[in-house]
């Protein structure tokens, strides 16, 4: 078993897993100015409310997007771990995909992870939808290289956004609206937000796959994944352990 993490802008992505099963998935608040005793005790924390033993956990790996906290939370992992093997996710580090990009090394490290696990555990083609701070779509073709995606704003930038630049709306939950044709301010912005991300994922996958020639396995993760994957007509799978399952495979072939 090892200690997977997942550093994004809004959330770390916390968990431990091995190849029988992933043993708890847990997320907490990506906080920049924290101390890496202060991210030490939040992780134990996370270990003992989920009743992880420290001595069954072999090694761990980090990926982020923040460079501010990656040292941070190196060195917090390793006041917890103590000698065992800490492994970040970056240049140099063996994933086994092909990453053909302008520039290869700017590749955000969830998406790596993601793509490995995608290509390790779906049939290729692939398109893998991570919805978080920002949605990334990112393609897999039929020779398991990743080809490129797209990016752009998240559910809870886009709201924030609403809601900032219009005073009569105030902050709504992400939670179904009773219909799509709403009959009051709240319902109409819950509606918006969900069925417009909906549709907008609906007719990403549209153009992915004329552009591909083919059809694609579609699998989506992320926090707010489960939120928007049921309001689409496509069919998507939905796998909130596929950051975790990649970085378990690409932690493994860097400890063989």
């Amino acid at each position: 078993m090892i200690l997977a993490i997942d550093v994004g802008n809004t959330n770390i992505v916390i968990g431990c897993i091995d190849r029988q099963k992933t043993y708890f998935i847990e997320r907490l608040s990506t906080v920049r100015t924290k101390t890496e005793l202060e991210y030490a005790v939040d992780v134990k924390t996370v270990l003992d409310i989920y009743g992880m033993d420290l001595g069954r956990i072999e090694g761990c790996i980090i990926s982020s997007v923040v460079p501010q906290i990656t040292g941070v939370f190196h060195l917090a992992l390793q006041k917890i771990l103590t000698d065992r093997p800490c492994l970040e996710l970056g240049p140099g580090t063996k994933t086994g995909l092909n990453i053909y990009m302008d520039n290869p090394a700017s590749v955000g490290a969830d998406l790596v992870a993601a793509a490995v696990a995608g290509v390790e555990q779906y049939p290729v083609p692939l398109i893998l939808i991570d919805m978080g701070t920002a949605t990334t779509v990112t393609v897999v073709d039929s020779e398991k290289r990743y080809i490129g995606g797209l990016i752009y704003p998240g559910i809870n930038i886009s709201l924030d956004a609403l809601t900032a630049h219009a005073s009569q709306l105030g902050g709504i939950r992400l939670e179904p609206p009773r219909r799509v044709i709403a009959k009051n301010t709240v319902d109409s912005m819950k509606s918006g937000i969900l069925y417009s991300n909906a549709a907008a994922l609906d007719g990403i996958i549209d153009r992915i796959t004329q552009e591909l020639g083919q059809e694609a396995s579609i699998v989506a993760t992320g926090g707010l994944a489960s939120k928007i994957v049921p309001f689409c007509r496509k069919k998507i799978i939905l796998d909130e352990e596929l950051i975790l399952k990649g970085l378990l495979a690409i932690y493994e072939k860097n400890m063989q």
